[in-house]
């Protein structure tokens, strides 16, 4: 009598091949740019041990320094006029990688991803290292310092359009919020491991903070290298197709007589050879796709709230609840830890509902109020603040990920394009490029605002998210429409 298979196999052998590829480009773009996310951690957390309270600060023996109050700060931001000088350095940063971003999409549209993606992550690891360099050499010029951000700024543009691609590429638009969502929590989960990882170094050698972190991308750049599959006809699987009837999802299929030939549709007789790429579509092109200008501007404001927390959450709890450096650096994680929830949250109604426009303008008018209390009661004992985190964490970050995900790969693949998904990588880029702007933005006017008081930092966000609300109101009422009008149904992106 022959054993029954064992059920590790079974469970192994339930899956198609097509899905362990599947599974297997999801895995492997999210570890991708969690460490894009990873490595532009450090610079928030260092900078409140670039600049500290140093009456709070043991002064070596052999140190002879006489009244001299800012003895353990590290020029050039031992000025009174350092979070200007902060301001400068993120700016370096986001003003490259917005104007990089524009360009970027065009060539991820015509290099092959995997050498460019490789190319990105190899020197971004070289120009993150270089920062921390900076505390071996003993470097103490803000423009070494402006300058190293702004070129790791130029080459991490090559990311988000190239894994937005790679993941469009693969799946389809049935369940894409949902997916999307779970995949990008990886920008969340590279915030927290960058912020734990520069915290273990922080006080003693900040310079490993942006070291180690800069191996991490450099290796995962190898192994993008190696492993990188951009396309399914690149391994003989059968390739999604993004709009079928009433938006669902409806697969491409090889002939198996002729692995040239692919149907697109099961029950289809016309094939159409799998050779004849389609041509990359134009600048102007990809902002004439309906929804596309509208949602770029949404994540202008979005991304303004989202930066200014990412460079500056740290600084802020240690200022206004007066945590070392690696304690704010460890609690300003919940933040992301509230946006992985909330891109989830966000992908799962969206696709529930049909409504991408709606779902980000509901989460965006409940997080202008949230932001108002955490500024007044966060700091308001242990307990509120996690949980005051948490919940802005959610909202802030919630419409951030949707829009840069499930929107831009559903915008990428809109109807109008007649199956042509070569503008995934330049929708991508148009969108995040703008988006970009606000980031650059937001940490710019922080570092501006707060010498004013951390209240018209925050007003300032309230601000943003409200207008990014507004941005949303054609669309929304577009979608509320639909929703309510005679044969309502599940409609995507197809009137918008």
């Amino acid at each position: 009598m022959r054993s029954s298979l064992a059920p590790g196999i079974k469970l192994i052998t339930s899956f198609s091949r097509d899905s362990w590829y599947r599974g297997f480009i999801l895995v492997l773009t999210f570890l991708f740019y969690t460490a894009y996310h990873l490595s532009r951690k450090p610079i928030s957390i260092v900078k409140s041990e670039l600049h500290r309270n140093c009456s709070t600060v043991i002064r070596p023996p052999h140190l002879n320094v006489s009244d001299n109050e800012t003895w353990c700060d590290w020029a050039p931001f031992d000025q009174d006029n350092y979070k200007t000088l902060f301001g400068a350095v993120d700016n370096s940063f986001l003003v490259a990688y917005a104007i990089g971003m524009f360009i970027s999409g065009i060539f991820g549209e015509r290099l092959p991803l995997r050498y460019y993606l490789s190319c990105g992550m190899l020197l971004s690891g070289l120009f993150t290292a270089l920062f921390g360099l900076g505390f071996y050499w003993n470097i103490h010029s803000l423009w070494y310092y402006a300058f190293v951000q702004a070129m790791n700024g130029l080459v991490q543009t090559t990311g988000w359009p190239s894994v937005v691609t790679c993941v469009g590429n693969w799946f389809g638009k049935g369940k894409r919020g949902l997916i999307m969502g779970v995949w990008n929590s990886h920008t969340s989960v590279g915030n927290i491991l960058g912020s734990l990882i520069a915290g273990v170094f922080v006080s003693s050698a900040w310079g490993m903070s942006f070291i180690v972190p800069g191996i991490i991308i450099a290796c995962t750049g190898v192994l993008c290298f190696f492993f990188l599959v951009e396309r399914p006809e690149d391994v003989n699987c059968s390739l999604p197709q993004h709009h079928g009837d009433g938006g669902e999802e409806e697969p491409l299929i090889h002939n198996p007589s002729n692995p040239e030939e692919i149907f697109s549709s099961p029950g289809s007789s016309t094939p159409q050879p799998a050779g004849d790429e389609p041509e990359a579509i134009s600048f102007l092109g990809a902002l004439r796709l309906p929804g596309v200008l509208e949602f770029s501007f949404c994540l202008l404001f979005a991304k303004l709230v989202s930066y200014t927390f990412l460079y500056w959450l740290p600084l802020y709890i240690s200022n206004v609840a007066n945590f070392d450096s690696k304690s704010a650096g460890d609690m300003s994680t919940l933040f992301d830890v509230g946006g992985i929830v909330g891109g989830i949250m966000a992908g799962l109604v969206s696709d529930y509902t049909g409504g991408r426009a709606t779902t980000c303008f509901v989460m965006l008018i409940v997080a202008a109020p949230m932001l108002f209390l955490y500024n007044h009661v966060g700091q308001n004992g242990l307990g509120t603040t996690i949980g005051m985190l948490l919940v802005c964490g959610a909202l802030v970050n919630g419409p951030y990920a949707l829009i840069t995900t499930a929107v831009s790969a559903d915008l990428g693949t809109h109807e109008s394009l007649q199956g042509n998904a070569k503008a995934l990588s330049t929708v991508t880029a148009i969108i995040d490029g703008t988006g970009s702007i606000g980031a650059a933005l937001g940490p710019l006017l922080a570092g501006l605002i707060s010498p004013s008081g951390w209240n018209n930092v925050f007003y300032m966000l309230i601000t943003a998210d409200v207008l990014a609300c507004l941005l949303l109101s054609r669309l929304v009422f577009k979608e509320v429409r639909g929703w309510c009008g005679p044969g309502a149904r599940h409609r995507g992106f197809k009137e918008i």
